[in-house]
């Protein structure tokens, strides 16, 4: 880059505002040109001081980070903006993702990742980056291993493939026979069952059971 990127620096914490901008200030391609630590305080220095990157905390003492990040890239879109978190848990980063910001990194990322967030974001202010994207994408995609059966279906069908009456499981698990019915018409309606039988055998298909 010919020219120093123009970064401010919007960040409640003090000490983390400070680190920042001493950061900004050692690097020759980079120059501060305004600071805050208050959201409302943002627009007015944006529209002042022409940055080409905001640096933008996501839990500001006064606003919410987010939304300011969403209302910056409905006005400026050519602005960079890296949005700073105190975590990278899944649904921060995508809701950073959501809201149209160039960069997220935590405050407690490497300076090299902070750095680089800052010259991507300058130079690529509508593609996202964050270092932990591609396995929080894999994560979101991955379907929920939810279990086909509750825990008392489960106890429910082994005592079935004990051999046990409706009289019998209801005893053994100290409910009413009509529960203890409940119980297993629910069991075969999952299994795709109408009697005892279809249900162990496909419970047997589905390793819900072991064969004795």
């Amino acid at each position: 880059m010919s020219e120093q990127v123009k970064v401010v620096v919007v960040d409640g914490h003090t000490l983390v505002r400070f680190g920042l901008t001493g950061l900004v200030g050692q690097e020759p391609d980079l120059e501060l040109v305004g600071e805050t630590g208050l959201g409302a305080e943002a627009m007015a220095i944006v529209a002042t001081a022409k940055p080409d990157v905001l640096v933008l905390e996501a839990v500001l003492p006064d606003l919410d980070g987010l939304q300011v990040a969403r209302d910056f890239r409905d006005q400026y879109a050519e602005l960079g903006i890296v949005l700073l978190a105190s975590d990278g848990r899944d649904d921060v980063l995508f809701q950073a993702l959501e809201s149209g910001v160039s960069a997220f990194v935590t405050n407690t990322a490497p300076i090299e990742e902070v750095l680089a967030a800052i010259r991507h974001a300058a130079v690529a202010a509508t593609s996202f980056t964050a270092s932990g994207l591609a396995p929080a994408m894999a994560r979101r995609d991955q379907p929920s291993a939810q279990p086909l059966l509750s825990p008392r279906e489960a106890e429910v069908l082994s005592l079935l493939g004990q051999g046990l009456s409706v009289r019998a499981i209801a005893t053994s698990l100290c409910v009413s026979i009509s529960t203890a019915k409940t119980y297993v018409a629910r069991l075969y309606e999952k299994l795709g069952a109408s009697n005892r039988a279809q249900a162990i055998m496909n419970a047997l298909k589905l390793g819900l059971l072991q064969s004795s």
